[in-house]
């Protein structure tokens, strides 16, 4: 086996269909056959627009798979392994890392866009970074343990306590995943606010019912309607644009919380009216990055593979598209252009 099918990234815009060679393993790798891998927002920008590294790269840094070979005697017993992977490959020197806090990494490596990841049969994958799967937990829903720990961290960084309002600014993936972990946590209530009404039902099928489409009204005045004119304890930036970042912290109550998770598409500037939120209601504001890993029961994947595999949050119906890598481009298009609802685009590699 010297070669494999792959999707490469030789230039912005030019993702191509290759017989790539299967990854040189180091002492410290496995090679993981892929079974699934999600499509990320932050994939289209990468291959469109802004391009990654270094060329040629491999794409995909949301993905499953199973053990399949090890470049060494003692890590052959990871083969025959099913496991979701922590894309991040952290250098181990550094401040963060001497604290155990890998996705603050100052020299960190990374699968998909610092090296070759997963739009392809194979990637290879530091052993340390290994998240095993529980059998009843499928490979498309393993690849969706990154989203979902993103959406985990971000939530841990508020500490939500039983009762608490939480609003949730732009009910795609990740936000949609926040409101799976708020509601899991004893939230009183969880507020969406989007700007599509073609996801209502889809909004709706996952068993949230408080939805508002902010084309059509100002979803600050809702807010204050659903908290009796208190505010959300909770607001949570899951878009990455200036409106909202102001919404959440004109809607949320004085002493609330309010987390960025949301990927910036500019600069932000906000209103002086909106900054004297921050002041005279006490905000806190959290910035959130990546997802904490380590080897503890207490790991965002952990406690995320651990929720798969018990129902805690359900995944699966979040993946609205399948493709593989010989029809990726449709799923890439939908994306980039906005051209139907999707939730998460996942490829499923046989």
């Amino acid at each position: 086996m010297e070669t494999m099918k792959a999707r490469v990234l030789r230039a912005v815009g030019d993702l191509r269909l290759e017989d790539y060679p299967v990854p040189e393993l180091k002492p410290d790798e496995v090679l993981l056959r892929v079974k699934a891998c999600g499509i990320c927002g932050s994939d289209i920008p990468r291959i469109f627009v802004n391009g990654t590294y270094h060329f040629p790269t491999i794409p995909g840094h949301e993905f499953a798979g199973e053990v399949v070979a090890a470049a060494s005697e003692e890590n052959k017993k990871y083969i025959g392994t099913r496991a979701a992977v922590f894309p991040l490959i952290p250098c181990r020197t550094c401040n963060s890392c001497n604290k155990g806090v890998y996705e603050t990494c100052k020299h960190y490596d990374y699968l998909g866009s610092r090296s070759d990841g997963a739009y392809a049969e194979y990637v290879r994958v530091p052993v340390w970074n290994l998240v095993p799967i529980a059998d009843n937990v499928s490979f498309e829903e393993a690849a969706m343990a990154e989203p979902t720990a993103v959406a985990l961290h971000a939530l841990r960084q508020a500490g939500v306590t039983i009762g608490d309002t939480v609003v949730i600014y732009g009910p795609g993936t990740i936000g949609m995943l926040i409101a799976q972990w708020a509601k899991a946590w004893g939230a009183g209530k969880v507020l969406l606010v989007g700007t599509d009404l073609n996801n209502y039902d889809f909004i709706e099928s996952l068993g949230f019912h408080d939805y508002f489409n902010a084309s059509h009204g100002d979803p600050i005045e809702w807010v204050m309607e659903q908290t009796n004119g208190n505010g959300a304890d909770i607001a949570i930036e899951a878009v990455g644009i200036p409106v909202t970042a102001c919404n959440c912290l004109d809607s949320v109550a004085s002493g609330g919380k309010v987390v960025f998770v949301g990927n910036p598409h500019g600069d932000f500037t906000f209103p002086q009216n909106t900054y004297w939120q921050i002041l005279r209601k006490q905000l806190k504001i959290f910035g959130t990055w990546n997802s904490a890993y380590n080897n503890t029961p207490q790991s965002d994947w952990s406690v995320v593979v651990d929720a798969m595999s018990s129902g805690a949050v359900k995944v699966k119906p979040l993946i609205t598209h399948r493709v593989t890598l010989e029809n990726i481009e449709e799923g890439l298009e939908i994306m980039r252009t906005g051209s139907e609802f999707y939730s998460k685009v996942m490829v499923i590699i046989d």
